[in-house]
């Protein structure tokens, strides 16, 4: 496996967060940058997030890695949305096809962008796992860069195919819902039952789900959405060693299926 180029870190995610709310999007990307996140997520999906988004790093847009997505049926709209990603941020660090939309139509023009230096990587999404061979067949074709997938102790179907491919090919891992939607972290361990694990950092259970997914070595970046300034600067934590070796990390599991 090619040596990792974006991770092992916690990523910023905006689904469901910020919104159009400019004001609030700047502090928590405040908090994130402060805490050392670098890796923040969008999508034209997200409503006006990205536009808050950029407002949110105006003056710093060099300090974040800009992962957005083409969420379109068509060619003309995809461009759309990209042209208008780039206005706002000069270029997009990982560009990816979302949900696989089209992704065999748009590829050639992102290819063509990539190529001008305005994408630096390419990648594809999908939440569903029953996607996930039509994902492999995409990563095959070698011509993506980047894939972004749902991995948490209660999905973990992308351990069958997908992580070992992407492993195989050298392909960076993005993982989505970390905390399975928000679920895992709502019925929390007693704090007790996290003692083993302070060891490596962990002082809350979104810490240990972020840290139970980067510790698998194959993935590169977890994103975690907030609201929240404060949860975005202790969720970041979770992104520097010292990693769960097997014991801890089917403590997490044990836990996470038993709530």
């Amino acid at each position: 496996m090619e040596e990792r180029r974006l991770g092992p870190v916690v990523g910023l995610g905006t689904w469901n967060t910020f919104g159009g709310d400019e004001e609030l999007a700047r502090s928590v990307v405040d908090a994130a940058l402060e805490a050392g996140t670098r890796f923040i997520d969008t999508s034209p999906m997200y409503g006006r997030a990205e536009r808050s988004l950029a407002a949110g790093l105006d003056g710093r847009r060099e300090q974040a890695t800009v992962a957005s997505k083409i969420w379109a049926g068509s060619l003309t709209e995809g461009r759309q949305q990209f042209e208008r990603q780039c206005a706002w941020y000069g270029r997009v660090d990982v560009e990816q096809v979302h949900n696989l939309v089209a992704w065999r139509e748009h590829l050639p023009w992102l290819e063509a962008e990539r190529a001008r230096g305005l994408i630096g990587l390419l990648g594809v999404t999908h939440y569903q796992s029953t996607a996930f061979q039509e994902m492999a067949e995409a990563l095959r074709t070698g011509r993506f860069d980047t894939v972004q997938l749902p991995y948490n102790p209660t999905e973990r179907d992308c351990e069958r195919l997908l992580l070992p491919l992407a492993a195989e090919l050298g392909v960076p891992v993005i993982v989505m819902r970390p905390l399975g939607v928000g679920a895992l972290a709502c019925w929390p361990p007693q704090p007790s039952e996290l003692e083993p694990l302070a060891a490596f950092g962990v002082e809350t259970w979104p810490q240990a789900l972020l840290k139970w997914a980067l510790s698998d070595e194959r993935i590169d970046v977890v994103i975690s959405a907030t609201s929240s300034p404060e949860h975005a600067r202790v969720n970041a934590a979770a992104g520097t060693p010292p990693w769960f070796g097997a014991e801890e990390r089917e403590l997490v599991a044990r836990l996470a299926t038993r709530t």
